[in-house]
Protein backbone atom coordinates (compact mmCIF):
# COMPACT_ATOMS: atom_id res chain seq x y z
CA UNK A 1 0.00 0.00 0.00
CA UNK A 2 2.80 2.41 0.95
CA UNK A 3 4.62 1.59 -2.26
CA UNK A 4 1.48 2.27 -4.28
CA UNK A 5 1.02 5.60 -2.48
CA UNK A 6 4.64 6.59 -3.16
CA UNK A 7 4.20 5.69 -6.82
CA UNK A 8 1.02 7.70 -7.09
CA UNK A 9 2.64 10.72 -5.43
CA UNK A 10 5.67 10.41 -7.71
CA UNK A 11 3.55 10.31 -10.82
CA UNK A 12 1.53 13.30 -9.65
CA UNK A 13 4.70 15.25 -8.92
CA UNK A 14 6.14 14.44 -12.34
CA UNK A 15 2.89 15.51 -14.00
CA UNK A 16 2.90 18.76 -12.08
CA UNK A 17 6.50 19.40 -13.09
CA UNK A 18 5.67 18.68 -16.73
CA UNK A 19 2.74 21.09 -16.62
CA UNK A 20 4.92 23.73 -15.03
CA UNK A 21 7.69 23.44 -17.59
CA UNK A 22 5.62 22.94 -20.77
CA UNK A 23 4.63 26.62 -21.14
CA UNK A 24 8.26 27.72 -20.85
CA UNK A 25 9.33 25.23 -23.51
CA UNK A 26 6.68 26.56 -25.89
CA UNK A 27 7.08 30.18 -24.91
CA UNK A 28 6.98 32.68 -27.77
CA UNK A 29 9.94 35.01 -28.14
CA UNK A 30 9.28 38.33 -29.84
CA UNK A 31 11.49 41.15 -30.98
CA UNK A 32 10.34 44.70 -31.77
CA UNK A 33 7.49 44.87 -34.25
CA UNK A 34 6.17 41.38 -33.49
CA UNK A 35 2.91 40.34 -31.81
CA UNK A 36 0.71 37.26 -31.93
CA UNK A 37 -0.90 38.70 -35.05
CA UNK A 38 1.75 40.87 -36.76
CA UNK A 39 5.34 41.10 -38.01
CA UNK A 40 6.43 44.62 -38.93
CA UNK A 41 9.13 45.05 -41.60
CA UNK A 42 10.66 48.33 -42.75
CA UNK A 43 11.86 49.34 -46.20
CA UNK A 44 13.14 52.35 -48.14
CA UNK A 45 12.86 52.69 -51.91
CA UNK A 46 13.43 55.48 -54.45
CA UNK A 47 9.86 56.19 -55.42
CA UNK A 48 11.15 59.56 -56.60
CA UNK A 49 14.51 60.94 -57.71
CA UNK A 50 17.15 59.77 -60.22
CA UNK A 51 16.68 56.06 -59.49
CA UNK A 52 12.88 56.07 -59.40
CA UNK A 53 12.71 53.31 -62.04
CA UNK A 54 13.71 50.95 -59.20
CA UNK A 55 10.66 52.06 -57.18
CA UNK A 56 8.60 49.30 -58.76
CA UNK A 57 10.58 46.82 -56.64
CA UNK A 58 9.09 48.34 -53.50
CA UNK A 59 5.62 48.25 -55.06
CA UNK A 60 6.11 44.59 -55.95
CA UNK A 61 7.12 43.81 -52.38
CA UNK A 62 4.08 45.61 -51.00
CA UNK A 63 1.91 43.54 -53.34
CA UNK A 64 3.78 40.36 -52.39
CA UNK A 65 3.11 40.82 -48.67
CA UNK A 66 -0.54 41.60 -49.47
CA UNK A 67 -0.70 38.18 -51.18
CA UNK A 68 0.99 36.48 -48.21
CA UNK A 69 -1.49 38.13 -45.83
CA UNK A 70 -4.46 37.11 -47.96
CA UNK A 71 -3.21 33.52 -47.78
CA UNK A 72 -3.11 33.59 -43.98
CA UNK A 73 0.20 35.29 -43.26
CA UNK A 74 3.25 33.58 -41.80
CA UNK A 75 2.54 31.16 -38.96
CA UNK A 76 -0.71 33.04 -38.40
CA UNK A 77 0.86 36.50 -38.38
CA UNK A 78 0.20 39.20 -40.99
CA UNK A 79 3.09 41.20 -42.41
CA UNK A 80 2.93 44.95 -41.84
CA UNK A 81 5.27 46.24 -44.58
CA UNK A 82 6.18 49.87 -43.95
CA UNK A 83 7.92 51.27 -47.03
CA UNK A 84 9.17 54.86 -47.29
CA UNK A 85 10.47 56.99 -50.15
CA UNK A 86 14.09 58.09 -49.78
CA UNK A 87 14.51 59.55 -53.28
CA UNK A 88 17.86 57.71 -53.59
CA UNK A 89 19.27 60.37 -51.27
CA UNK A 90 21.53 59.09 -48.46
CA UNK A 91 20.56 61.85 -45.98
CA UNK A 92 16.89 61.05 -46.57
CA UNK A 93 17.61 57.33 -46.12
CA UNK A 94 19.16 58.07 -42.73
CA UNK A 95 16.03 59.98 -41.71
CA UNK A 96 13.63 57.31 -42.92
CA UNK A 97 15.51 54.34 -41.46
CA UNK A 98 15.75 56.09 -38.12
CA UNK A 99 11.96 56.52 -38.18
CA UNK A 100 11.48 52.87 -39.07
CA UNK A 101 13.73 51.69 -36.23
CA UNK A 102 12.92 54.16 -33.48
CA UNK A 103 9.31 55.20 -34.19
CA UNK A 104 7.81 52.33 -36.18
CA UNK A 105 9.92 49.84 -34.19
CA UNK A 106 10.21 47.35 -37.05
CA UNK A 107 11.65 43.89 -36.54
CA UNK A 108 14.00 44.33 -39.49
CA UNK A 109 14.88 46.50 -42.46
CA UNK A 110 14.20 44.42 -45.58
CA UNK A 111 15.22 45.02 -49.21
CA UNK A 112 16.09 48.70 -48.89
CA UNK A 113 17.47 49.75 -52.25
CA UNK A 114 20.73 51.33 -53.32
CA UNK A 115 24.42 51.18 -52.50
CA UNK A 116 24.93 54.82 -51.41
CA UNK A 117 21.67 54.82 -49.48
CA UNK A 118 22.31 51.58 -47.58
CA UNK A 119 25.89 52.69 -46.95
CA UNK A 120 24.50 55.72 -45.13
CA UNK A 121 22.79 53.50 -42.53
CA UNK A 122 25.17 50.52 -42.52
CA UNK A 123 26.91 51.41 -39.25
CA UNK A 124 23.71 52.65 -37.58
CA UNK A 125 21.67 49.47 -38.04
CA UNK A 126 24.58 47.28 -36.96
CA UNK A 127 25.16 49.38 -33.86
CA UNK A 128 21.44 49.09 -33.07
CA UNK A 129 21.55 45.33 -33.85
CA UNK A 130 18.70 45.63 -36.33
CA UNK A 131 18.60 42.96 -39.07
CA UNK A 132 19.40 44.74 -42.35
CA UNK A 133 18.40 42.02 -44.73
CA UNK A 134 18.66 41.14 -48.39
CA UNK A 135 19.53 44.74 -49.25
CA UNK A 136 18.74 45.55 -52.88
CA UNK A 137 22.31 46.19 -53.98
CA UNK A 138 25.14 43.85 -54.93
CA UNK A 139 28.00 45.74 -53.33
CA UNK A 140 30.52 43.32 -51.85
CA UNK A 141 30.48 45.15 -48.52
CA UNK A 142 27.12 43.56 -47.60
CA UNK A 143 28.82 40.18 -47.15
CA UNK A 144 31.04 41.01 -44.16
CA UNK A 145 29.64 39.07 -41.18
CA UNK A 146 32.78 39.64 -39.10
CA UNK A 147 32.44 43.43 -39.06
CA UNK A 148 28.76 43.90 -39.93
CA UNK A 149 26.93 40.83 -38.60
CA UNK A 150 23.44 42.34 -38.97
CA UNK A 151 23.65 43.12 -42.73
CA UNK A 152 23.25 40.71 -45.65
CA UNK A 153 22.78 41.20 -49.39
CA UNK A 154 20.72 39.01 -51.69
CA UNK A 155 21.68 39.31 -55.35
CA UNK A 156 25.07 38.27 -56.83
CA UNK A 157 27.75 40.72 -55.77
CA UNK A 158 29.17 43.19 -58.24
CA UNK A 159 32.76 41.98 -58.05
CA UNK A 160 31.66 38.47 -59.06
CA UNK A 161 29.76 39.93 -62.00
CA UNK A 162 32.78 41.97 -63.04
CA UNK A 163 34.96 38.84 -63.03
CA UNK A 164 32.41 37.07 -65.25
CA UNK A 165 32.67 39.85 -67.85
CA UNK A 166 36.46 39.70 -67.68
CA UNK A 167 36.39 35.96 -68.25
CA UNK A 168 34.14 36.46 -71.28
CA UNK A 169 36.48 39.06 -72.81
CA UNK A 170 39.61 36.99 -72.27
CA UNK A 171 37.97 34.06 -74.06
CA UNK A 172 36.15 35.93 -76.83
CA UNK A 173 37.81 39.31 -77.34
CA UNK A 174 41.45 39.08 -76.23
CA UNK A 175 42.26 42.32 -78.10
CA UNK A 176 39.76 44.25 -75.96
CA UNK A 177 40.56 47.86 -75.13
CA UNK A 178 38.10 48.58 -72.36
CA UNK A 179 36.55 51.93 -71.57
CA UNK A 180 34.73 52.01 -68.23
CA UNK A 181 31.93 54.29 -67.07
CA UNK A 182 30.71 53.78 -63.51
CA UNK A 183 28.69 55.54 -60.85
CA UNK A 184 31.12 57.05 -58.36
CA UNK A 185 30.17 54.98 -55.32
CA UNK A 186 30.96 51.60 -53.77
CA UNK A 187 28.85 49.78 -56.37
CA UNK A 188 30.72 51.26 -59.30
CA UNK A 189 34.08 50.67 -57.66
CA UNK A 190 33.13 47.04 -57.02
CA UNK A 191 32.30 46.54 -60.69
CA UNK A 192 35.65 47.98 -61.75
CA UNK A 193 37.57 45.94 -59.19
CA UNK A 194 35.84 42.73 -60.31
CA UNK A 195 36.77 43.43 -63.92
CA UNK A 196 40.39 44.21 -63.10
CA UNK A 197 40.71 41.20 -60.81
CA UNK A 198 39.29 38.98 -63.52
CA UNK A 199 41.73 40.33 -66.11
CA UNK A 200 44.64 39.70 -63.77
CA UNK A 201 48.02 40.86 -65.04
CA UNK A 202 46.40 42.04 -68.30
CA UNK A 203 44.24 44.62 -66.55
CA UNK A 204 46.61 47.58 -66.98
CA UNK A 205 46.99 47.02 -70.71
CA UNK A 206 43.33 46.17 -71.43
CA UNK A 207 41.59 48.90 -69.39
CA UNK A 208 42.48 51.99 -71.43
CA UNK A 209 40.19 54.62 -69.87
CA UNK A 210 37.93 55.09 -66.86
CA UNK A 211 35.22 57.72 -66.41
CA UNK A 212 32.80 58.27 -63.52
CA UNK A 213 29.61 60.22 -62.91
CA UNK A 214 27.64 61.50 -59.93
CA UNK A 215 23.88 60.98 -59.56
CA UNK A 216 23.52 64.77 -59.57
CA UNK A 217 25.09 65.09 -63.05
CA UNK A 218 22.65 66.12 -65.79
CA UNK A 219 24.15 63.79 -68.43
CA UNK A 220 27.09 61.47 -69.09
CA UNK A 221 27.57 62.58 -72.70
CA UNK A 222 31.06 63.98 -72.21
CA UNK A 223 32.26 60.83 -70.45
CA UNK A 224 31.08 58.65 -73.35
CA UNK A 225 32.85 60.89 -75.86
CA UNK A 226 36.06 60.69 -73.82
CA UNK A 227 35.97 56.90 -73.79
CA UNK A 228 35.54 56.75 -77.56
CA UNK A 229 38.46 59.14 -78.06
CA UNK A 230 40.60 56.93 -75.80
CA UNK A 231 40.35 54.22 -78.45
CA UNK A 232 38.21 51.78 -76.47
CA UNK A 233 36.51 49.00 -78.43
CA UNK A 234 34.63 47.67 -75.38
CA UNK A 235 32.29 49.83 -73.31
CA UNK A 236 31.86 48.55 -69.75
CA UNK A 237 28.82 50.38 -68.36
CA UNK A 238 28.03 50.24 -64.64
CA UNK A 239 25.36 52.78 -63.74
CA UNK A 240 21.70 53.11 -62.84
CA UNK A 241 19.09 52.95 -65.62
CA UNK A 242 18.73 56.70 -66.16
CA UNK A 243 22.42 57.23 -66.90
CA UNK A 244 22.90 53.89 -68.64
CA UNK A 245 20.15 54.82 -71.10
CA UNK A 246 21.84 58.17 -71.75
CA UNK A 247 25.20 56.48 -72.32
CA UNK A 248 23.87 53.86 -74.75
CA UNK A 249 22.04 56.53 -76.72
CA UNK A 250 25.08 58.83 -76.84
CA UNK A 251 27.30 55.94 -77.95
CA UNK A 252 24.99 55.40 -80.94
CA UNK A 253 24.76 59.12 -81.70
CA UNK A 254 28.55 59.49 -82.02
CA UNK A 255 28.93 56.29 -84.03
CA UNK A 256 31.10 54.53 -81.49
CA UNK A 257 31.35 50.93 -82.64
CA UNK A 258 32.22 49.17 -79.39
CA UNK A 259 30.93 46.06 -77.69
CA UNK A 260 28.81 47.13 -74.70
CA UNK A 261 28.85 45.20 -71.43
CA UNK A 262 25.87 46.34 -69.36
CA UNK A 263 25.68 45.40 -65.68
CA UNK A 264 22.72 43.29 -64.64
CA UNK A 265 21.11 45.92 -62.41
CA UNK A 266 20.59 48.05 -65.53
CA UNK A 267 19.45 45.32 -67.92
CA UNK A 268 15.79 46.32 -67.84
CA UNK A 269 14.27 46.61 -71.30
CA UNK A 270 11.65 49.12 -70.15
CA UNK A 271 13.82 51.22 -67.82
CA UNK A 272 17.09 51.26 -69.80
CA UNK A 273 16.99 49.83 -73.31
CA UNK A 274 13.74 51.32 -74.58
CA UNK A 275 14.67 54.84 -73.38
CA UNK A 276 18.08 54.36 -75.01
CA UNK A 277 16.46 53.08 -78.21
CA UNK A 278 16.19 49.41 -79.12
CA UNK A 279 18.20 49.96 -82.30
CA UNK A 280 21.05 51.38 -80.21
CA UNK A 281 20.81 48.44 -77.79
CA UNK A 282 21.38 45.56 -80.21
CA UNK A 283 24.20 43.21 -79.28
CA UNK A 284 24.61 44.47 -75.71
CA UNK A 285 25.87 41.75 -73.36
CA UNK A 286 24.83 41.38 -69.73
CA UNK A 287 24.28 38.71 -67.08
CA UNK A 288 21.15 37.31 -65.48
CA UNK A 289 20.09 35.07 -62.60
CA UNK A 290 16.31 35.53 -62.79
CA UNK A 291 13.80 34.32 -65.36
CA UNK A 292 13.17 37.07 -67.90
CA UNK A 293 9.40 37.66 -68.13
CA UNK A 294 9.75 38.57 -71.84
CA UNK A 295 11.46 35.27 -72.70
CA UNK A 296 8.98 33.10 -74.60
CA UNK A 297 10.71 29.94 -73.38
CA UNK A 298 9.07 30.46 -69.95
CA UNK A 299 5.48 30.84 -71.18
CA UNK A 300 4.51 27.34 -70.02
CA UNK A 301 6.74 27.36 -66.93
CA UNK A 302 4.75 26.81 -63.69
CA UNK A 303 6.81 29.40 -61.78
CA UNK A 304 6.24 32.01 -64.48
CA UNK A 305 2.51 31.27 -64.50
CA UNK A 306 2.40 31.64 -60.72
CA UNK A 307 4.24 34.97 -60.90
CA UNK A 308 1.90 36.16 -63.65
CA UNK A 309 -1.14 35.27 -61.54
CA UNK A 310 0.39 37.19 -58.63
CA UNK A 311 0.90 40.25 -60.84
CA UNK A 312 -2.63 40.03 -62.26
CA UNK A 313 -4.19 39.83 -58.81
CA UNK A 314 -2.01 41.96 -56.56
CA UNK A 315 -0.09 44.34 -58.85
CA UNK A 316 -2.21 44.64 -62.02
CA UNK A 317 -0.81 48.08 -62.84
CA UNK A 318 2.74 46.71 -62.77
CA UNK A 319 4.68 46.06 -65.97
CA UNK A 320 4.71 42.32 -66.68
CA UNK A 321 7.75 42.77 -68.93
CA UNK A 322 9.79 44.37 -66.14
CA UNK A 323 12.46 42.15 -64.54
CA UNK A 324 12.52 44.37 -61.44
CA UNK A 325 9.05 42.98 -60.65
CA UNK A 326 10.45 39.46 -60.88
CA UNK A 327 13.32 40.50 -58.60
CA UNK A 328 11.00 41.83 -55.86
CA UNK A 329 8.87 38.67 -55.97
CA UNK A 330 11.87 36.31 -55.62
CA UNK A 331 13.39 38.40 -52.82
CA UNK A 332 10.02 38.36 -51.03
CA UNK A 333 9.87 34.57 -51.27
CA UNK A 334 13.31 34.36 -49.68
CA UNK A 335 12.29 36.53 -46.73
CA UNK A 336 9.06 34.55 -46.34
CA UNK A 337 11.10 31.33 -46.18
CA UNK A 338 13.30 32.74 -43.43
CA UNK A 339 10.39 34.07 -41.36
CA UNK A 340 8.62 30.70 -41.61
CA UNK A 341 11.75 29.01 -40.29
CA UNK A 342 11.77 31.34 -37.29
CA UNK A 343 8.56 29.77 -36.00
CA UNK A 344 7.49 31.50 -32.79
CA UNK A 345 11.01 32.70 -31.99
CA UNK A 346 10.86 36.04 -33.75
CA UNK A 347 13.66 37.73 -31.91
CA UNK A 348 16.13 39.70 -33.99
CA UNK A 349 18.86 37.29 -32.93
CA UNK A 350 16.99 34.23 -34.15
CA UNK A 351 16.05 35.97 -37.38
CA UNK A 352 19.76 36.48 -38.11
CA UNK A 353 20.47 32.86 -37.13
CA UNK A 354 17.93 31.63 -39.69
CA UNK A 355 19.17 34.06 -42.35
CA UNK A 356 22.69 32.73 -41.91
CA UNK A 357 21.62 29.10 -42.26
CA UNK A 358 19.76 28.88 -45.58
CA UNK A 359 20.46 25.60 -47.33
CA UNK A 360 19.64 24.92 -50.97
CA UNK A 361 16.57 27.17 -51.17
CA UNK A 362 15.22 27.86 -54.67
CA UNK A 363 13.17 31.05 -54.75
CA UNK A 364 10.67 30.79 -57.59
CA UNK A 365 11.69 32.77 -60.70
CA UNK A 366 15.40 32.23 -60.13
CA UNK A 367 16.94 30.48 -63.13
CA UNK A 368 16.89 26.67 -62.94
CA UNK A 369 19.68 25.31 -60.79
CA UNK A 370 20.33 28.56 -58.95
CA UNK A 371 20.00 27.95 -55.22
CA UNK A 372 20.32 30.21 -52.21
CA UNK A 373 22.88 29.15 -49.62
CA UNK A 374 24.26 31.02 -46.63
CA UNK A 375 26.27 30.25 -43.52
CA UNK A 376 27.52 32.22 -40.52
CA UNK A 377 30.67 32.98 -42.55
CA UNK A 378 29.05 33.31 -46.02
CA UNK A 379 26.65 36.24 -46.40
CA UNK A 380 26.40 35.98 -50.22
CA UNK A 381 23.09 34.17 -50.90
CA UNK A 382 23.26 34.00 -54.73
CA UNK A 383 26.58 33.37 -56.46
CA UNK A 384 25.65 32.08 -59.92
CA UNK A 385 24.78 33.97 -63.13
CA UNK A 386 24.40 33.34 -66.87
CA UNK A 387 25.44 35.47 -69.84
CA UNK A 388 22.80 37.05 -72.11
CA UNK A 389 22.76 39.12 -75.32
CA UNK A 390 20.12 41.62 -76.43
CA UNK A 391 18.66 40.74 -79.82
CA UNK A 392 15.59 42.32 -81.40
CA UNK A 393 13.36 43.18 -78.47
CA UNK A 394 14.55 40.74 -75.82
CA UNK A 395 17.48 39.11 -74.08
CA UNK A 396 18.79 35.74 -75.27
CA UNK A 397 20.72 33.63 -72.75
CA UNK A 398 23.83 31.78 -73.87
CA UNK A 399 26.51 29.58 -72.35
CA UNK A 400 26.35 27.73 -69.06
CA UNK A 401 25.62 29.28 -65.65
CA UNK A 402 28.83 30.58 -64.07
CA UNK A 403 29.39 30.51 -60.32
CA UNK A 404 31.69 32.77 -58.36
CA UNK A 405 34.01 29.82 -57.83
CA UNK A 406 34.37 29.22 -61.57
CA UNK A 407 34.66 32.87 -62.50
Amino acid sequence: MASTLRSTVGIAAFAALALATAPSLAQKVYGPGVTDTEIKLGNTNPYSGPASSYGTIGKTLKAFWAMVNAEGGINGRKINFVTMDDGYSPPKTKEQVRKLVESEKVLAIFQSLGTPTNSAVHTYVNRKKVPHLFVATGATKWGDPKNFPWTMGWQPNYQTEGRIYARYLLANKPDARIGVLYQNDDAGKDYLKGMRDGLGDKADSMVVAVETYETTDPTVDSQVVNLKHAGANVFYLAGIPKFSAQAIRKKADIGWDALTLLTSVNASVSATLKPAGLAASQGIISTVYLKDPTDESWKDDPEYKEWLAFMDTYYPEGDKAEPFNVYGYAAGLTMKHVLENCGDNLSRENLMKQVANIRGFHAKMLLPGILINTSPTDFFPIETMQMQRFEGERWIRFGDPISSESS
